[in-house]
């Protein structure tokens, strides 16, 4: 069905269009028009103001509205997470499975197949472990981290449908295994790890190509030690993955990292647990107790443990307390994370032959309306 959209300020991933009209068939995006050009005699949109943005992308969700995939690796899982977040304009995302056992792994990847077909959102998966750095490891439990056998990473090219990101530790991994996974088409991300820069930079030679929270879990920048924080923000093929939610990284920090790679180089990622997206004020992860306080979650030792954000709170926190320029924010929540997951030729545009996925906002970012390929979800 021909849809035009207009009355809004149109964000087509990159810049701001004013007095123009997006044109839909179903599915796809058949073009950008002015306003006194659009097509009559089909279903019009009058959006009377605000901004109409291409749906949010979140390549880290490990949970919202009271589900966490590891306790509920299915496709009912998966489906309950993206509908969460899908009120607060993400529309599409990566559901991630954090470190666990071999079963929930395998259980996680079936169900991530099953969901490739009808679960609306779903991209594909996201694994975050278990072969990371047990000195990084985080909110992760250790007694599931391991290293990558050549079988592992057979299971994961099996395994994948759709978009498979797999977080891993340069300095647990070796690069003839990361070749083998990026040569299947998984793509690798650097994270949880005490590597050094030259470990990340064998390790971006291999194949690698994003970096997992910036800042968290990993090596940090030292004037004579780089880390794989300075590998991320001196290497300009890493696209790196960043939780704006003012608990995981200071503002400084944050203005560093765009310094550095500018909003082409960032991937705004919400890493929500259960508490996010109208989800409870605590969970259990894994036999712990993770409870709330503002948006921030943490385990009983004070380990921060993911954040109660959704990708819509980050680009609101850059904007309205960092004070970045909305389309800057929102490239980073649309375009750059469709480049890192190389979906770009179809998600994180409003183009002609890209995906008609779309959040209407109003002009303090909030959700006025939905659509993903087309269909409303308002």
């Amino acid at each position: 069905m021909k849809q035009v959209f207009f009355g809004a300020r149109l964000f087509d991933g990159k810049h701001f269009i004013d007095d123009a009209a997006l044109v839909t068939d179903g599915a796809t995006i058949l073009g950008i028009v002015p306003v006194a050009e659009r097509p009559r005699g089909i279903v019009q949109h009058d959006l009377g103001g605000g901004i109409l943005s291409p749906g949010l992308i979140d390549a880290q969700i490990n949970g919202g509205g009271g589900v966490l995939l590891n306790e509920t690796p299915s496709v009912k899982g998966i489906s309950a997470i993206l509908e969460a977040h899908r009120r607060y304009g993400t529309t599409h995302a990566l559901p991630t499975l954090i470190t666990d056992t071999a079963d929930i792994l395998a259980e996680t990847l079936a169900a991530g197949k099953m969901a490739a077909d009808f679960v609306p959102g779903y991209l594909g998966l996201h694994i975050e472990g278990p072969f990371i750095d047990p000195q990084r490891a985080g909110a992760h439990p250790p007694q599931h981290i391991r290293t990558m056998s050549m079988a592992d990473a057979d299971l994961l090219i099996k395994g994948k449908s759709s978009v498979l990101l797999l977080t891993l530790s340069p300095n647990c991994v070796p690069p003839e295994l990361i070749r083998h996974l990026t040569a299947a088409g998984i793509l690798v991300s650097l994270g949880h790890s005490e590597a050094s820069d030259q470990q990340a930079f064998t390790a971006l030679d291999a194949g690698a190509s994003a970096v997992t929270h910036l800042y968290n879990a990993m090596s940090p920048l030292n004037h004579r030690a780089a880390g794989l924080v300075g590998a991320a923000l001196a290497d300009p093929r890493v696209i790196a993955g960043l939780i704006a939610d003012g608990h995981h990284v200071s503002p400084t920090a944050i203005r560093v990292a765009l310094a550095a790679k500018g909003p082409d180089g960032i991937a705004l990622v919400s890493d929500a647990m259960p508490p996010a997206a109208g989800g409870p004020e605590s969970f259990e992860l894994q036999g712990r107790t993770a409870t709330r306080m503002g948006t921030k979650l943490t385990l009983p030792d004070g380990t921060l443990a993911g954040s109660a954000i959704t990708l819509l709170d980050a680009v609101r926190y850059l904007v309205f307390e960092l004070g970045l320029a909305p389309d800057l924010a929102l490239r980073m929540a649309t375009h750059t994370p469709a480049k890192m997951l190389r979906i770009d030729n179809k998600y994180g545009r409003l183009a002609p032959g890209h995906s008609s996925s779309a959040v209407h906002l109003t002009p303090d970012l909030r959700v006025k309306g939905i659509w993903i390929d087309g269909l409303s979800f308002a």
